[in-house]
């Protein structure tokens, strides 16, 4: 009598493909190896993909800072580049445990956030990370200008933008946005340079301190607003709130306060 085969890997290549448990099986390695594939190609392109979303963003700084009329001069005299910092958002001062490099791992962890009362939450973000990192430019011992990464909730879904201040932390020098998922010929207008020139120049707050930025619902009529985006209402409050939300004192409110100080 000849003996049966003892692989079982062959025995189960031998059963008839009709066979239900042989399809099940096969179905389930199929399943595990793409599996295994796309984890291992997430794990591998996750870096990459970082490393490409930093420099876009880099990118779009240095298009939004050659943009800002004579900044270009400053930075060639300073020596042309930015200098970063990382700020502890609830005391506007530089953070004394967390730098540039150690950014990323300290927002991974749940007890860097703080979460944003309802009744504060005009950019809609449910919480607020304890910690951004800034860009700015001085000229001496003053700061000239200053870059603030904002983002808040559009239309559409989350939009993030980089707000230039002047070095009264009052007039805008420009905006860039930087991601956002509105309305292609519509909200999706925010990414377009010709409405992104109307921004510098206006003024955030009034003599009072007060903000008073806002995108209108139509033509710019005051040094505090910007041209509304026709037939994108729900766009342009967005960028509205999530601007007085960032400039307020649960953004960069202390920041600002401490550069006008002089404390910074």
């Amino acid at each position: 009598m000849e003996n049966p085969d003892r692989n079982p890997w062959r025995r189960f290549l031998a059963l008839p493909n009709e066979s239900r448990s042989k399809t099940l099986i096969m179905a389930f390695l199929v399943s595990a190896v793409c599996a295994v594939l796309v984890s291992t190609a997430t794990v591998y392109l996750r870096p990459i993909q970082a490393a490409n979303r930093a420099a876009e963003e880099q990118a779009r700084i240095a298009a939004l800072v050659r943009g800002v009329p004579g900044m270009s001069t400053l930075l060639e005299e300073s020596g042309g580049t930015l200098s970063t910092v990382v700020v502890d958002l609830e005391t506007g001062r530089a953070a004394t445990d967390v730098t540039g490099e150690t950014l990323e791992a300290a927002l991974a962890d749940a007890a860097n956030w703080t979460a944003i009362d309802p009744a504060d939450d005009l950019a809609g973000l449910g919480q607020r990370p304890d910690y951004a990192q800034v860009y700015l430019l001085r000229d001496g011992e003053e700061i000239s200008l200053i870059l603030l990464p904002v983002a808040g909730q559009g239309y559409n879904g989350r939009i993030e933008a980089i707000l230039a201040l002047r070095g009264d932390m009052n007039t805008i020098a420009g905006i860039a946005i930087t991601s956002h998922s509105e309305t292609p010929g519509l909200g999706g207008r925010i990414d377009e340079a010709a409405w992104q020139a109307g921004w510098p120049g206006k003024e955030t707050r009034d003599s009072e301190g007060t903000i008073r930025f806002s995108v209108a619902r139509g033509a710019a009529s005051s040094v505090y607003e910007v041209d509304g985006i026709t037939g994108a209402t729900r766009t342009s409050n967005a960028m509205t709130k999530i601007m007085r939300f960032w400039l307020g004192p649960e953004g960069y409110g202390p920041l600002i306060g401490a550069i006008r100080r002089g404390e910074f």
